[in-house]
């Protein structure tokens, strides 16, 4: 079976069609005909993150868990250069929508999700750091977030 950075094809595809069904439920979903500055700001946010988000996942390949695992230290493409990209691109989608909805109180979601998050990459860190142990401080101390 084809595969890129060690995952399957069904998992890139699967990748794809989310970002392609979240750019096409936020394009279709506007509830005017006319895009506000709002709209714009929005779609200026959430499409490249969106876009940086699937490559992130498709980079992590089979390391990718919902549960903290130490599965193997993913040191390449966007994670040479940020350690949690996932986390990072997800925010800024979240910022986006957020911007596109028009409603600012939507942030008090982000507020919320932020510390859920910094839970879970802190049960992350205290895997990848039990399992590989002075590599994965290293890459820490070379690596942004």
């Amino acid at each position: 079976m084809y595969k890129i950075a060690g995952m399957k094809t069904w998992r890139i595809w699967l990748s794809i069609l989310v970002v392609a069904g979240t750019f096409g439920v936020l394009v279709c979903g506007t509830r005017s005909a006319a895009w506000t500055e709002n709209h714009i700001i929005g779609m200026a946010i959430v499409v490249p993150a969106l876009c940086l988000w699937a490559l992130a996942l498709v980079q992590l390949g089979r390391s990718f868990a919902v549960s903290a695992q130490a599965k193997e230290l993913v040191t390449h493409g966007l994670y040479s250069k940020i350690q949690n990209p996932v986390y990072v691109f997800g925010a800024i989608v979240l910022v986006g929508l957020i911007f596109y909805s028009g409603r600012p109180q939507l942030f008090l979601l982000f507020l919320i999700v932020i510390p859920v998050q910094w839970m879970r990459i802190r049960n992350e860190r205290q895997a990848l750091e039990a399992k590989f142990g002075e590599a994965y401080r290293e890459y820490r101390r070379r690596t942004w977030f």
